[in-house]
């Protein structure tokens, strides 16, 4: 492949600091997301040790500069996956980019400074590098839910040429004849490493900011989904679901169940401790109602104190028996408010699509009808609709 190793590298070093300056830009505006830094830091990195790479490339060099040539591009790479780590779970080895770092500046004295030797140098450092993108790579290549997978899936690919690219060059300069192999000779595997190496850094910038877009684009979507004050999905989105599971159950033939909850004289309680009481009670319901609750079941916000859960593939006796068990959980805690205590009760309505049919409308209108008539024999319990429908 004819192509200049100078312009290799120089677009190499360009590439990699215009793009870390992308990524502080694109971190500023990020939110809660984190892992983004970790990204920019190490784009940043790669970019300098490049640059002192290439201003080694006419002879004498300064055996320093390459030292920290390897050495800086090795704590990128650690930036970058811990970037990654950070990304998925919030968390990461803060020691890691130094490790990394510690152990190219170790192969670098040793292998440039007290013992020069180019080719097992370049073997090692190969080595390490294909390690480190190869973890990045498995990483990322794993099941998650779209879009996200995709750009995991993108990024992880990336990685992964890289380690395999790394991992070839470090097997033909090992192969190779004593003295024979150069990082600035024409060699075949210098100008591919490069031009590869050029193109992957726009890939992985690319993959970055498609990561950071789909988190950002999903939250968005959580947000405009979940009712602010409980966290609970709010009407719209429980309406959504709904109409979904309604197709489903349709199809497959399985039960829905709704439960319509409502707090038991909250207007007494806004009255009497104010409306920053009021909502930590509808607070204190939501939380409890979510430990309470299935994972397949959902938990939404109706309007006001109104709650409702929706209960795929459950029978009116079996979201009775839920019910129950949430409203003693509920009744049997203890709140308090600028040193008063205050208990609270709700009163839930049951109902199912045996009874009510799959139409959403009409669950709610029958679950309503089982709250109120809860409300109408004393409060604090549960009622199921098909208790008094043929009464």
């Amino acid at each position: 492949m004819n192509l200049d190793i100078r312009t290799m590298m120089v677009m190499m070093s360009a590439l990699a600091l215009m793009f870390s300056g992308l990524l502080t830009l694109a971190g500023l505006h990020a939110g809660n997301v984190r892992g983004v830094q970790h990204w920019a830091m190490g784009s940043l990195c790669i970019g300098l040790g490049l640059s002192f790479s290439y201003s080694q490339m006419e002879p004498p060099g300064d055996a320093w500069a390459l030292v920290l040539g390897a050495t800086l591009p090795m704590a990128g790479v650690g930036l970058q996956f811990n970037g990654i780590q950070t990304f998925k779970t919030g968390r990461c080895n803060g020691y890691l980019p130094w490790l990394l770092a510690g152990l190219a500046l170790i192969l670098g004295i040793w292998f440039v400074v007290l013992h020069p030797d180019i080719q097992a140098r370049a073997v090692a450092n190969s080595l390490i590098f294909g390690l480190c993108n190869a973890a990045c790579a498995h990483a990322l290549l794993i099941r998650i839910e779209q879009p996200l997978r995709t750009a995991y899936w993108f990024t992880g690919a990336t990685f992964a040429i890289l380690s395999t690219l790394f991992l070839i060059r470090a097997i033909i300069v090992f192969f190779s004849p004593p003295n024979s192999y150069g990082l600035y000779l024409q060699t075949p595997i210098n100008p591919i490493s490069f031009f590869i190496g050029s193109m992957a850094q726009m890939c992985l910038a690319f993959g970055f900011v498609l990561m950071l877009n789909y988190r950002l684009s999903a939250d968005l979507q959580k947000l405009a989904a979940s009712d602010a004050l409980t966290g609970a999905l709010n009407r719209r989105s429980l309406e959504q679901e709904a109409v979904r599971l309604s197709a489903r159950c349709t199809r497959t033939g399985d039960s829905l169940a709704i439960m319509m909850i409502d707090v038991d004289h909250f207007k007494s309680i806004n009255d009497r401790y104010g409306h920053q009481t009021g909502d930590e009670v509808l607070r204190r319901l939501a939380a409890v109602a979510q430990k309470t609750i299935r994972s397949d079941d959902y938990f939404a916000r109706y309007g006001g104190e109104e709650f409702c859960i929706l209960l795929p593939s459950t029978i009116e006796k079996d979201a009775w028996i839920l019910a129950d068990r949430l409203r003693q959980t509920y009744a049997g805690m203890v709140m308090e408010f600028g040193g008063e205590i205050l208990r609270s009760t709700i009163s839930i309505g049951v109902a199912d699509s045996t009874h009510a049919g799959l139409e959403f409308t009409a669950l709610v209108a029958a679950a309503d009808q089982a709250m109120y008539r809860a409300k109408q024999e004393g409060r604090n319990r549960v009622m199921m609709y098909s208790a008094y429908l043929f009464v």
